[in-house]
Parts: C-alpha cells; structure tokens; sequence
C-alpha cells in the first residue's frame, strides 16, 4: 500500500510541470496539448485550488483544436470511468 501512495505522489510531481498555466510559451497550445490538459484536468483543479498560478485551461491555445482535444480527454477519461463503475455494480447485484 506504501509503495502505491508513493509512485501515485511521483506521478503527481512529474506530471505537476506539465500543467496549464503560468509561463506563456512562444507556441500556442494545439490538439495534443489539449488532450494532455484534459487527461490532467482532475489534477489540475486541485491544484489551481492551491496555487494561483495553475489553470484548468490553456488561455493561450490554436482554438478549436485544443477545444477539441481538451474535451475529447475529458469526456472519455470521466465517460470511462462511469462506463466501468456501471459494469461492476451490475455484476454485484447478480
């Protein structure tokens, strides 16, 4: 159990520096970048609640096509999870 709470808060510090928001880069973010802010949007609003210079979004971006990618991550990674959680409680009850 340790070591799963360890490697969860090493994941957590690795992917803290990819996070939305802060330094503004000469590229504005594009599709990919919008499907990696989306993947990290949980992590993202917790720790936007902590440091006022994290965002949940990237203000500087190509448009539709961070829009695009940003909420195709969000859907299918909380659609997913619903998705899974339906499998086993229908599996519970028989």
């Amino acid at each position: 159990m340790k070591r799963i709470a360890l490697g969860l808060l090493i994941l957590a510090l690795l992917t803290a520096s990819c996070l939305p928001g802060g330094a503004s880069t000469p590229d504005p973010a594009g599709f990919f970048t919008g499907v990696w802010h989306g993947w990290l949007a949980p992590i993202s609003l917790i720790a936007s609640i902590f440091n006022s210079d994290i965002s949940l979004y990237a203000v500087s971006n190509t448009g539709l096509a961070y829009d695009f990618g940003f909420y195709i991550a969000v859907i299918s990674g909380f659609g997913g999870l619903s998705l899974f959680r339906r499998k086993q409680s229908k599996s519970r009850r028989t």
